[in-house]
């Protein structure tokens, strides 16, 4: 069978089966199999999509996030591009069928595979670089909808009036691509993300959830991400009608999406605490790297995002390292409980999630963090500039936003015989793959690191 899957990046389970009446969802799910679906450690686009798409963690890819350190330097951290995931995914898997894959990140430079891709947001300049592959798909594409956006530049803005119409300008420009290519060219896997959903999330979560501590009631906004959501499935309403009968279809999300309480200034705690030394603090706030770091006297640094990464200054591994070897285990589970024990602006235990690569990754590749925080669960974002003057900080560094990420996505699936009905429990973002090969009657590769849903089910086409 074919397999199509429509990715809604950051869609929400509470909202998806809940807060908002979407018909065409519901109808997926009348005759489906749905649930949450928990996502990677940690749940973030990069490199989440792709580890749905590999049924491997992000220690196996070796891909931690967008950013990456690309040796053991104090170099500034590397942009993750589709070069950086080596792994076999799925539309590699298919023994020569043809695959389209559209936006999925990371997708730039476009992947040379069978078939067709279009280019994910971090793709530089869309009007001036490659987006696509081949490279006349682009020329198809400008025919059909002018410039092609792939993402909202700017998005963290509070100028929301503007937000809205472009994430809505784009959306629409993005789906009439993935319904064109979905119903006029050949194909046995298609994949498209949408990213506007994350885009709306980010923008507008503090006026739609009443739990935000800058909820206002009767805001102007407090129906923008309803009005998303009831467009997206709108969307997915024309995919139905535009599918064969013959054909496994998944809703799926690569994580979830909660509100956002603050940020903790991470790197400014390690300064205070002299576990990072500047050799001068400086007068206004400043981006990690630009700061004059004495890396001789420095223990420990951390990087901003959606969660933390924390680096060790280990002897014989970094330029300058200071801790002994022998030691540096030790000082890690110093360090982890130490981020456990912090508090959030009114003393209140932050009850952060403190993460060790090697015990939560089948395989640990590249250049890993010695750590990794999900500060307040999630609930506050890694804030890595200096120069604040307080730990707790309002804003995120980076622009206005409203949420962070959760751990648990969303996921319905529907297809032919389908073995399993209902409300699903223990999904998992790396199972996806495995059981969409199953279903459709292919080999599991051996590759994968998930289990089908249907492991044992000889109802299933393949098992």
């Amino acid at each position: 069978m074919k397999i199509c899957v429509v990715g809604l990046d950051c869609a929400a389970p509470e909202i998806l089966f809940e807060k908002c009446r979407l018909e065409n969802v519901r109808r997926l799910m009348a005759s489906g199999l749905w649930g949450r679906l928990e996502s990677v450690i940690p749940p973030i686009t990069v490199p989440a999509w792709m580890c749905l798409c590999t049924s491997r963690d992000p220690g196996s890819l070796g891909v931690y996030g967008f950013r990456n350190r690309r040796d053991y330097s104090y170099s500034k951290l590397r942009l993750a591009d589709s070069r950086s995931i080596q792994a076999p995914a799925i539309w590699d898997c298919l023994g020569g069928k043809k695959s389209i894959v559209i936006g999925v990140p990371p997708g730039y430079p476009p992947r040379h595979l069978h078939g067709i891709s279009v280019g994910c947001f971090l793709t530089p300049n869309p009007q001036r670089d490659e987006f696509t592959y081949p490279a006349n798909i682009k020329r198809e594409i400008t025919a059909l909808v002018g410039d092609y956006p792939v993402d909202v530049e700017g998005f963290r803005t509070d100028d929301k009036t503007w937000l809205k119409n472009q994430i809505f300008e784009m959306s629409r420009k993005q789906w009439k691509v993935a319904h064109w290519l979905l119903t006029t060219k050949d194909w046995d896997y298609f994949h498209f993300v949408d990213i506007g959903l994350d885009r709306m999330h980010h923008g507008f979560w503090s006026c739609f959830d009443r739990k935000h501590r800058d909820f206002q009631p009767g805001n102007p906004y407090e129906s923008a991400i309803p009005e998303y959501y009831r467009w997206l499935d709108e969307q997915i309403g024309k995919v139905m009608d535009e599918l064969g009968d013959e054909t496994v279809l998944l809703v799926v999300s690569d994580h979830g999406a909660q509100r956002l309480e603050g940020g903790f200034a991470i790197n400014e705690w390690l300064v205070k605490e002299g576990l990072l030394v500047l050799d001068q603090y400086p007068a206004q706030v400043t981006d990690f790297d630009k700061l004059v770091v004495n890396w001789a006297k420095t223990r420990v640094w951390g990087a901003g995002g959606y969660y933390a990464r924390v680096f060790l200054n280990v002897q014989g591994r970094e330029p300058q390292g200071i801790i002994p070897a022998h030691e540096s285990e030790t000082f890690l589970m110093e360090m982890k409980s130490r981020f456990e024990a912090l508090t959030d602006d009114r003393g209140r235990p932050l009850r952060s999630l403190v993460f060790k690569p090697r015990e939560i990754y089948q395989q640990v590749r590249g250049i890993p963090p010695d750590l990794i925080v999900h500060f307040g669960r999630l609930f506050w974002r890694s804030i890595g500039s200096v120069g604040h003057g307080k730990l707790h900080l309002k804003e995120n560094d980076t622009g206005p936003d409203a949420c962070n990420h959760a751990q648990f996505g969303a996921f319905v699936l529907n297809a032919p015989h389908l073995p399993l009905r209902g409300e699903f429990q223990g999904a998992r973002l790396l199972d996806v793959a495995p059981s969409l090969f199953q279903l459709a009657g292919y080999k599991i590769p051996a590759t994968f690191q998930g289990h089908s849903w249907f492991a044992g089910n000889s109802s299933v086409s393949g098992a």
